[in-house]
């Protein structure tokens, strides 16, 4: 069963790294899949209702995996909804539902990397200059040195 559960996860996150997101939503499912199994493993084997006067104490279930196991229900059922929804909006905006790089997260990508020079030319003045625009261009305002 543990290996089960191992293979369930993989697959789940796997599924959840890739870029369709029905394949997204297969893998939130799976990983739920699991999740439940999981926890149902935890809690052990089948025992007596945990009420007080039926059976000894020694006999009861565990009833928080049985708790958790519910709340993971709920969780996939609300995150499988959302994705539903937002791969349909996806799918009638644009045509398709892969999800594509955000322009504007490429750009300030673009604008935090370092600019370095493979060459200097004994030009201080300039350095200085071009690290200034660069410092007020990143939002850094720590004044002239």
């Amino acid at each position: 069963m543990a290996l089960t559960v191992g293979v369930l996860y993989s697959v789940g996150f796997y599924l959840m790294l890739q870029r369709s997101l029905m394949r997204v939503l297969i893998g939130v499912v799976v990983l739920g899949h699991g999740t439940n199994l999981l926890l149902q493993l935890v809690g052990g084997r089948p025992a007596r209702v945990p009420i007080v006067g039926n059976s000894p104490p020694d006999t009861f279930a565990d009833p928080l995996p049985q708790a958790l196991a519910l709340t993971a229900v709920v969780i996939t059922f609300a995150l499988t909804t959302f994705l539903l929804a937002l791969g349909y909006r996806s799918f009638t905006l644009v045509g398709h539902d892969e999800v594509q790089d955000d322009l504007e997260d490429r750009r300030i990508a673009r604008t935090r990397l370092p600019v370095a020079t493979l060459e200097t030319d004994g030009d201080d003045d300039r350095d200085d200059d071009a690290d200034e625009e660069r410092r007020s261009a990143n939002g850094s305002h720590e004044g002239a040195r």
